[in-house]
């Protein structure tokens, strides 16, 4: 059990730094991005903070920006979902 643990952390910190290098982006329109959870079919959930939380862009930048990073620097990852998509961005 350990081990999974280990290997979770691992992953949250992988995870972690693909934000990381997105951050000065979503923080330059005044937004944030938090990792919520890491789900056992390696979904990633996020939470969008500030501006992104209200942003019509988001599912563009979700796609285009946050999940290719995710996805690139960690390709085991299924998925990245924003558990707080605004409306706006459901199109």
């Amino acid at each position: 059990m350990a081990d999974a643990h280990q290997n979770q952390e691992a992953l949250r910190e992988r995870i972690d730094r693909a934000l990381e290098e997105l951050r000065p982006f979503l923080r330059s329109d005044g937004g944030d991005i938090t990792v919520m959870a890491v789900k056992e079919d390696l979904t990633v959930e996020v939470e969008l903070q500030g501006a992104c939380a209200h942003c019509a862009q988001a599912a563009m930048t979700m796609k285009a920006g946050v999940e290719e990073a995710v996805r690139r620097a960690v390709p085991e990852v299924t998925r990245v979902v924003a558990v707080n998509m605004p409306d706006s961005a459901r199109g």
